[in-house]
């Protein structure tokens, strides 16, 4: 009976054991499973997997705009480069206010905040930031004095400029909203022991800086590399006045996102050593060509024109229904908007029409513009009547005929039928066609029995329609209909 009860206990002492270790194992999945649900979605790995980096930045003349048909911008172009070094597609939004932008930060909708971003204290509690991508100091915005060219000597001038920050007491400044310019002015205020009437405003800093040279008002504050530039288009505003020490200017990702900031980084550190890096910097803050860039006809901030043939293409674009930018798009790219622009193969004007294309609508090269620009949207249109009607969504239809027009409506019925075969949606231009006209250069697949054209280079087709639809986009967020 002695030994029956041991055993009882035993056995009884081992399942109570067992039934611990199943608790305790069940209770460390559900901390690990709790431990993963608090962890942040890495955003460098759904970057990575869409292919594609979602940028904000805002509009301006050294930030982002748009000059002669073609993107460009310091902001834009350092994005450019970071997605080259990623291998992945940018998709530029557009956002002039700073708050609305962190909000698409914080809620997904963005992954970075590529504006000129001042770094502080209070900001980093907010938002990860990357290694500073300049430095700057912020200085005063005023405006010389009336006559200043004939004065007879510099005191003379600068008797009538604010140079010691104590003056700044009972003065008005106009600043953008949402800048970090209200908190320095807030300190500057402490150390005077006086007020400065801050007046937080709406418009674009480039914007405020014209209005200090215009007389409308007389303060406003900017950072010094935009204060440079601007200062080579307004003669009469001095910008020789720290309000600051030097500061970092970055761009942030959301909260969290060590892995994202850590890559970024990591392409900074080169890209900095690099001869491209100066090169950019000096493109669009040290060289003097910015201003007449920046006050063009045919810069998107200053001018919304895209050409000098905006109101020609317009006449037109009736006869095919589309939107004039998109018709533009593709006219930039094919010949940069040379009229007498002329391939190898024997392509002309700036719809870089073929002879026999040429011929066919009544041309030559002695074709003025509007004859050129007609005839190239009458030959578009034709190409848009070969496409199958079962491509039927209207945006696939014009990337089908964009690849049409550039290799023929033979090797894009080609690409259709291959992709058709290999089991992917033939109406479908991105991630199906496209995949296979790239196809078609090789053996393998110009060979096939469904291919009755045989070889193209697709490369050709594949990024035509790729940067004519991206073009578009980029012309629709700044050129108005």
């Amino acid at each position: 009976m002695y030994r029956i009860i041991i055993v009882f206990l035993l056995i009884t002492s081992l399942l109570s054991c067992n039934n611990n270790t199943e608790k305790n194992k069940r209770s460390t999945k559900k901390k690990e499973a709790q431990i993963e649900a608090i962890k942040p979605i890495q955003v460098l790995d759904s970057i990575l997997s869409k292919k594609t980096l979602v940028a904000v930045t805002d509009y301006g003349i050294t930030s982002y705009f748009i000059y002669r048909g073609e993107p460009m911008g310091y902001q834009y172009e350092f994005l450019e480069h970071l997605c080259k070094h990623l291998n992945v597609e940018l998709n530029l939004i557009l956002e002039q206010d700073l708050q609305k932008s962190m909000q698409m930060l914080n809620d997904g909708e963005v992954d970075v905040i590529a504006m000129g971003l001042t770094v502080t204290n209070e900001r980093k509690q907010n938002l990860e930031f990357t290694d500073p991508i300049l430095t700057t100091r912020q200085v005063l915005v005023q405006r010389k004095p009336q006559g200043y060219e004939k004065m007879a000597t510099l005191d003379e001038i600068e008797s009538h400029l604010i140079r010691n920050t104590l003056n700044l007491a009972g003065k008005t400044i106009h600043i953008k909203k949402g800048t970090v310019y209200k908190e320095q002015l807030n300190v500057l205020a402490n150390n005077i022991a006086d007020s400065i009437i801050i007046v937080e405003d709406e418009r674009w800093t480039d914007k405020l800086i014209e209005a200090v040279a215009n007389g409308e008002i007389d303060y406003t504050i900017t950072d010094e590399h935009l204060a440079i530039v601007s200062a080579r288009t307004f003669k009469n505003i001095d910008i020789r006045t720290p309000i600051s020490f030097p500061q970092k200017i970055s761009w942030a990702v959301k909260k969290g996102q060590i892995t994202l900031v850590d890559s970024i980084n990591f392409w900074l550190q080169d890209f900095k050593k690099k001869l491209e890096f100066r090169l950019l910097y000096n493109k669009y803050f040290a060289n003097r060509r910015v201003s007449s860039i920046a006050n063009s006809t045919y810069n998107s901030h200053a001018g919304n024109k895209l050409s000098a043939y905006d109101e020609i293409i317009k006449k037109y674009a009736h006869i095919i229904g589309w939107d004039w930018r998109l018709i533009a798009s593709l006219m930039y790219q094919e010949s940069q908007f040379k009229p007498n622009a002329k391939s190898w193969v024997g392509a002309y004007g700036l719809m870089q029409l073929m002879p026999t294309v040429m011929e066919e609508q009544g041309i030559d090269s002695t074709a003025s513009v509007e004859q050129q620009i007609e005839a190239g949207i009458k030959h578009l249109k034709y190409k848009l009547s070969q496409i199958p009607i079962e491509v039927s969504d209207s945006i696939e239809r014009i990337k089908f005929t964009l690849a049409s027009y550039n290799s023929g409506i033979g090797h894009v019925l080609d690409a259709r039928r291959i992709t058709e075969k290999y089991g992917s949606n033939p109406n479908i231009w991105d991630d199906n066609v496209a995949d296979y006209i790239l196809k078609l250069s090789d053996k393998k697949y110009y060979h096939d029995p469904v291919v009755y054209y045989g070889y193209t280079r697709g490369i050709e087709t594949y990024n035509l329609v790729s940067e004519v639809m991206y073009r578009y986009e980029q012309y629709k967020k700044l050129i108005q209909k």
